[in-house]
């Protein structure tokens, strides 16, 4: 599977952007899919993901803000923000593994060319 991120911006506190993630090949569907985000100086972590079956895992700092979810049909992965805080500034990067590996493992999967986001005033 091919990943390609979309939909990274400048966005002021409280404002809200929605990414996506187009994935090319016939495994989306039976992927875990997740967004990670790498701060700058930091390792990349999860931010939140969804298995075939639509269970989702969020980062307790997103928790109640971020939405992940998938088309399918589309072949799409989505993570609607809101309430942006300058905290969640970084690159987005998109990823699909086998749903045997934990989300949590931040270095397994394939990687998308990742998409910067930036909350500033």
């Amino acid at each position: 599977v091919q990943l390609q991120a979309s939909g990274g911006g400048l966005v002021q506190p409280g404002g809200a952007l929605r990414l996506s993630c187009a994935a090319s090949g016939d495994l989306f569907r039976v992927n875990t899919m997740g967004w990670y985000r790498q701060a700058p100086g930091k390792a990349r972590a999860l931010v939140a993901s969804i298995t075939p079956g639509s269970s989702t895992i969020y980062a307790d700092s997103v928790k109640g803000r971020f939405t992940i979810s998938r088309d399918n049909a589309k072949n799409t992965l989505y993570l609607q923000m809101n309430s942006l805080l300058p905290e969640d500034t970084g690159v987005y990067y998109c990823n699909a593994r086998a749903p045997s590996i934990s989300s949590w493992a931040s270095k397994s999967g394939t990687w998308g060319q990742g998409t910067q986001v930036t909350v500033s005033s």
